[in-house]
């Protein structure tokens, strides 16, 4: 399988984590507060005491999994937009892996923030509460709770693609759009909505992008 079509098997494994991430961010978390800015830092650490599995698990998913797809997918797209477009696709190779690079260590530090979060909530339920807000506050720093790295690469995806013709036409324009909002997160008051948009845009525009790249023909020998 060439590099291109496992980028494409990649863009369904993030939509994946996307759709896995939303799913429990929607049901079990919501009751909490957390993606918005009303979460109960008392409630979370009594929810990771009796499910922490159940948190690592999502960290996991949701970061780990899906940047160890999207470096592969980011150079799956970089060699897609080569042929066409070589300087720009360079460009949107820079980008990707830096965003792919924020999404692994914010997973990294999501899942210190549970291990620590749990052995203090035995001893110091007060120090537990602090240390996870601490935790997590470097951990949206670094991308889970704004989209800008991932915003500008899938922007400049769109707009190479778009003027090279190396996606289809819809996959460049909502590309386009779904980087657009990414780039709106950094507006505090924009913020959650901005996210949440970019979020379910991407979904659609891995969706997209995976046929596209599971198509493409192998290189001759």
């Amino acid at each position: 399988m060439t590099l291109i079509r496992v980028g494409g098997v990649s863009a369904l494994v993030c939509a994946a984590t996307y759709l896995v991430g939303f799913a429990l961010l929607l049901t079990l978390l919501a009751p909490l507060g957390y993606g918005s800015d009303q979460i109960n830092p008392v409630a979370v650490v009594a929810f990771i005491s009796n499910n922490s599995g159940l948190i690592i698990a999502w960290n996991s998913t949701i970061y780990i999994l899906n940047a160890l797809a999207l470096v592969l997918l980011v150079l799956a797209v970089h060699a897609q937009l080569a042929p066409a477009t070589p300087a720009w696709a360079e460009v949107t190779r820079a980008f990707g892996l830096i965003w792919a690079a924020l999404v692994l260590g914010a997973g990294m530090i999501a899942n210190v923030s549970v291990e620590h979060t749990l052995r203090l909530s035995v001893s110091d339920p007060q120090a537990a509460v602090s240390t996870w807000s601490l935790l997590h506050s470097v951990e949206l720093g670094l991308g889970g709770g704004n989209e800008i790295a991932g915003g500008v690469w899938v922007l400049c995806v769109g707009l190479a693609s778009l003027r090279s013709a190396s996606l289809p036409r819809l996959t460049s324009a909502l590309g386009i759009g779904v980087g657009a909002a990414g780039l709106l997160t950094v507006i505090p008051v924009l913020g959650n909505a901005a996210g949440a948009v970019f979020g379910l845009g991407a979904i659609g525009w891995f969706l997209l992008l995976a046929p596209t790249l599971l198509r493409r023909p192998p290189a001759r020998p």
